[in-house]
């Protein structure tokens, strides 16, 4: 989770850039969240990993940063939930993490942004230092880690975070985050990381550790207050770290809430298979008289029914389970009701969620029916017992992925080839010196360029413009775009106006990151680690 954003890329990914700035585009898939594989093809990521495009919840995301709306945040992770907290004035946080290996570039810049963004939009927001992480898993010394963290802190605040309204830490620091990275510990076995992240024998087991760590930073937001929608900024090579832990989130919990139709249990795709039986045969009867149970559609009368029609062709798997499982039971009455099973419920939480359950209900040895409940306000009054009874009540994170930066020479951005990236902490002279040295989308010649346009698409220039020059001025990226692509744009003037607004932005960060250095020796957070240690090294 902590964001190495674009530090040790193998090749960028090609890019199909937006008239409104934004990109799109590229060809393999691979996810390393300690970046010795590139992500080339983002559109695999919707079909491999489940990643959602930003593209169906920006409508209903409050005043989107610019990031969003030029398709540079590209994918999410269930952010509808963070964004109708932030429509509702709700309750919702937003963390994120950098492992401090070396100077904040230009490439981080944007995980500052979101995060800062969030803050201003009500998240309670919450910066960390990914120090375990860098000494396990890079070999980092504690006195390197010092000084790379407090650079990180300076250009964060810099940039707007407001420590104040906000909470930054050290993962070596926090004792919540250790003491819940052992509890999520217990919910995870050996070979999941391997087959979540190719560990293997020679895995050091600090390593291991600082991953389980990870879950519980990004867990962690939920323990301040109550639990509450929570969104992780990340590149797409974290999506790991996401993944497992919102399965971990899902198997703390004491309840598990499903919706059912009889007494027996079915899987996801059984159930869809006995919804479309019930509501064909009850098709004839009131909405009160469902509700009421008052239909006369019995379990056989489904499996009949399943029989001859059959399902989609997706369901097909499912069809015989289904029918198998509604034959047995017979005469049973089929009715929709919402089902509490007992994950790791105590016996008292157990009990004391029966007696909170209103109305009609029917209670069995592992689980609990209601007939009266919505899912959703299942959901929360099963957290809510759970929260009472000593357990986390988790909501599983969201999370926002963003595209990399391709590096100024081309290839990948690293922060091991200085001319490839520009240091936050890079002389305004020197950022000038790059950009202007950097590789374009131009053609070979100036009368080509006028004749067939600039291939902005390709150009680490322009990315520039649409990542961070233009700031919030949509009209600027587009102009550049539409003036290159139609060859009224040259590459040495826009490189010299792309020189100079870089010039002006490192100038204008480096003047606030020393404003804010006593903001940051006011922050309640450990500049200086009194651990020791040799390194950690994989």
């Amino acid at each position: 989770m902590s964001d190495s954003t674009h530090e040790d890329e193998e090749s960028a990914p090609e890019r199909d850039a937006r008239a409104d700035g934004g990109a799109t585009g590229a060809d393999d898939v691979a996810l390393d969240p300690w970046g010795s594989e590139t992500i080339a093809d983002y559109r695999k990521l919707f079909e491999e990993f489940g990643i959602e495009e930003f593209e169906s919840v920006l409508p209903d995301t409050p005043d989107p940063h610019y990031l969003m709306r030029r398709g540079v945040i590209f994918g999410h992770r269930e952010y509808d939930a963070v964004a109708e907290a932030m429509r509702n004035d709700e309750p919702f946080a937003a963390l994120s993490g950098f492992m401090p290996t070396g100077d904040p570039h230009i490439g981080h810049k944007l995980v500052f942004d979101e995060l800062i963004w969030h803050q201003e939009q009500g998240a309670d927001a919450f910066g960390l230092i990914a120090d375990l992480e860098a000494h396990s898993a890079r070999g980092l010394s504690w006195d390197e880690i010092d000084e790379h963290a407090r650079n990180y802190l300076l250009s964060l605040l810099a940039l707007g975070f407001d420590p104040e309204d906000g909470e930054l830490y050290r993962q070596s620091d926090n004792r919540k985050v250790q003491d819940l990275a052992f509890e999520l510990g217990s919910k995870a076995n050996f070979s999941e990381f391997e087959a979540i992240y190719d560990f293997g024998g020679e895995t050091n087991i600090s390593h291991l550790q600082s991953v389980v760590t990870q879950t519980a930073d990004i867990l962690y937001p939920q323990l301040v207050d109550e639990p509450k929608p929570t969104v992780i900024p990340v590149g797409p090579d974290q999506d790991p770290h996401v993944r497992l832990t919102r399965d971990l989130a899902v198997r703390t919990r004491f309840f598990k809430v499903t919706k059912a139709f009889a007494s027996f249990e079915l899987d996801d795709d059984e159930r869809q298979l006995v919804r479309a039986a019930y509501d064909a045969l009850a098709a004839g009867e009131t909405d009160e008289e469902r509700e009421a149970g008052e239909t006369d559609v019995r379990c056989e009368d489904a499996a009949e029914w399943l029989e001859t029609y059959g399902p989609v062709p997706e369901l097909a798997d499912a069809k015989p389970s289904a029918i198998r499982k509604l034959e047995e039971a017979g005469k049973e009455p089929l009715r929709p009701r919402v089902r509490f099973f007992d994950r790791n419920a105590t016996e008292e939480a157990f009990e004391e969620l029966i007696d909170a359950i209103e109305g009609e209900k029917r209670v069995f040895e592992g689980h609990i029916d209601t007939f009266d409940l919505s899912r959703a306000e299942a959901e929360e009054l099963a957290r809510e017992v759970e929260v009472d009874n000593g357990g986390f009540g988790f909501q599983q994170p969201s999370s926002i992925y963003h595209r990399f930066m391709t590096g100024l020479t081309g290839g990948k951005m690293s922060s091991s080839v200085p001319a490839s990236h520009i240091s936050l902490l890079d002389d305004p002279e020197d950022g000038y010196d790059k950009v202007k040295a950097a590789t374009t989308g131009g053609r070979e010649t100036a009368e080509l360029q006028r004749e067939l346009g600039g291939e902005a698409d390709d150009c680490p220039v322009y990315e520039l413009y649409a990542y961070l020059l233009a700031g919030d001025d949509d009209e600027l990226t587009k102009r550049v775009y539409e003036e290159c692509v139609n060859g009224e744009r040259l590459c040495g003037g826009c490189k010299e106006q792309a020189a100079e607004l870089m010039k002006e932005f490192l100038a204008d960060h480096q003047e606030k990151r020393e404003e804010v250095e006593d903001l940051l020796e006011q922050a309640d957070i450990d500049l200086e680690s009194d651990r020791r240690g040799s390194g950690g090294g994989h």
